[in-house]
């Protein structure tokens, strides 16, 4: 371009279209077990290499190699995998009970489950146990392995999802939209980027009762464009609260690629360098290398060494929601090519290759669960459907949003006669 020439607007594209073959050049591999364990102690100016380089554990064969290997039993990894596989199958039926029009809207964590289930494990494994209350999630709409790892109600959620009288919050959420603080699950925001600055305040709280509890939220790549998540870092920068701030890179926001977001002239864990925060990058894949990061940042930050900002490289392999139709702006195989692989087959090749379960073994997992949930969506369909069954009353719309109904409303109620 000449001083001449007019100039033109930069806009990003993926690498890859529809009828393009998969590319995915760009994502860094950094080898399995290459990168150190730093001391939970580590100035955040020392943790800078982490966030271009990619954490992992397991290798191509399955096996855990490097500082970062967790030492977990056999029994808690079949009961991760036990966890995925729940994830899976609920998103499945869910996303199928749309297409049946039994329930409005779904959305699915198809090839990210492992980011949502190996930190839920690993936060109740650092637990202080001292009775002063749970950690806390602040999650987006695709962590519901959160809430499977931590054992909620499947009954519920599938409720929820049929926005039928068994719904927990009267339909006064989204159907994918759970709330359940008492298991450390903060009320999704379908605003996106909220709730990060909504957990460095509990955060913040957290500390200041001089408690031992830490916060976790959770962002897709594509919101950190939006301003809470500036605000967000800034604010856990200056007061160091016990926070997680986990980034999940699935690569796309929606129908735009994670190079609308910034992803192109740096990694997203580079941002958090760049406010003076301690990060890391890790591959959201390896359920094992989840775990030990996550476990690594909640023991930090109980230690009293503040925030830790993370970026977990995964793929979302299905659609954004029962909207969505992603064959439209990506490959239609371009999952499959992902180079990070599939979570549910990782850990499954890991628990093969080491001993801790057999082939039949894995099978029997995946029939126990998906029978139970397949028993449990019987369940819940007796309560009805969106469109069929025992309904929930009008009334509920007044309730839960004031402490004490106010006169407008009480008037508005009593003309519709509920």
């Amino acid at each position: 371009m000449t001083e001449t020439q007019p100039m033109k607007l930069s806009v990003p594209e993926p690498a890859a279209r529809p009828g393009d073959e998969p590319n995915f050049s760009h994502i860094i591999i950094t080898p399995a077990g290459e990168l150190p364990k730093p001391p939970i102690d580590v100035a955040p100016g020392d943790t800078r290499s982490y966030a271009g380089a990619v954490i992992r554990v397991l290798d191509d064969n399955g096996r855990p190699v490097g500082e970062w290997a967790p030492d977990l039993t056999d029994e808690l990894k079949r009961r991760a995998l036990r966890h995925l596989l729940e994830t899976r199958v609920f998103d499945e039926q869910a996303m199928l009970l749309q297409r049946q029009g039994k329930a409005g809207f779904a959305i699915q964590s198809r090839g990210e489950e492992a980011v949502s289930v190996g930190a839920a494990l690993a936060v109740d494994a650092t637990s202080p146990g001292y009775g002063q209350g749970l950690d806390m999630h602040f999650p987006t709409y695709r962590q519901s392995g959160l809430l499977m790892a931590n054992g909620h109600s499947l009954l519920e959620m599938f409720c929820q999802i049929l926005s039928n009288t068994g719904d927990r919050l009267k339909g006064a959420q989204l159907p994918s939209m759970h709330s359940v603080p008492e298991k450390g699950f903060f009320s999704i925001s379908g605003n996106l980027a909220t709730q990060l600055i909504q957990a460095v305040g509990w955060a913040m709280a957290s500390a200041i009762e001089g408690k031992r509890n830490v916060a976790l939220a959770w962002t897709g790549e594509g919101a950190t464009a939006e301003n809470d998540f500036h605000s967000a870092l800034v604010f856990a920068k200056v007061y160091q609260p016990p926070v997680i701030l986990n980034i999940i890179n699935n690569q796309w926001a929606i129908s735009s690629f994670q190079g609308i977001a910034g992803g192109e002239a740096a990694t997203f864990a580079q941002r958090g360098s760049g406010y003076g925060l301690p990060t890391l990058r890790a591959d959201g894949n390896d359920l094992l290398a989840v775990y030990a990061v996550t476990d690594w940042a909640v023991r930090r930050a109980r230690a009293g060494y503040g925030p830790t900002l993370i970026e977990w490289v995964t793929y979302r392999a299905g659609s954004h929601s029962s909207s969505d139709d992603p064959s439209r702006y990506r490959s239609a195989d371009a999952a499959s090519s992902w180079p990070l692989g599939d979570p549910i087959e990782r850990l499954s090749e890991h628990l093969r290759v080491t001993g801790a379960a057999t082939d039949t073994d894995i099978e029997a997992i995946r029939a126990e669960v998906t029978e139970r949930l397949d028993a449990t969506l019987t369940e819940a369909e007796k309560l009805g459907t969106m469109n069929s069954g025992p309904r929930l009353s009008a009334s509920h719309m007044f309730e839960h949003v004031y402490a004490e109904i106010p006169r407008h409303l009480r008037e508005q109620r009593q003309e519709l006669g509920i």
